[in-house]
């Protein structure tokens, strides 16, 4: 069973950046299809973006795509979801998703992290 560790959340303002990472252990993470999600306070856990074991196939949820960045080195075990042009509206834990089929990822199912938090002030 792989394990994940989310880093790299905090509070930044409207506009500005952040990087998350996802950190695996256990298994080669080449073998997973990875995914993010997030949940705010009072609303269910949503699909953020998701990307093949190989790398060569990303999905995005309409509300971050052009914003947001998914990617992998699969040598460092780690995966990453490059933020921009953050809003408000982002601000919720985001949590890390991991599965060797790609479509179980999309779909909310697999290993999941603990979270990070991101705040996004106005």
């Amino acid at each position: 069973q792989v394990q994940l560790v989310e880093s790299g959340g905090g509070l930044v303002q409207a506009g500005g950046s952040l990087r998350l990472s996802c950190a695996a252990s256990g298994r080669t993470l080449s073998t997973y299809a990875m995914g993010w999600f997030r949940q705010a306070p009072g609303k269910e856990r949503e699909f953020v973006a998701s990307i093949s074991r190989s790398g060569s196939s990303t999905y995005y949820a309409d509300s971050v795509k052009g914003r947001f960045t998914i990617s992998r080195d699969n040598g460092k075990n780690t995966v990453y979801l490059q933020m921009n042009s953050l809003k408000p509206g982002d601000t919720a834990v985001y949590y890390c998703a991991a599965d060797p089929v790609h479509s179980t990822v999309v779909a909310g199912k697999g290993t999941w992290g603990q979270g990070t938090q991101v705040t996004v002030s106005s």
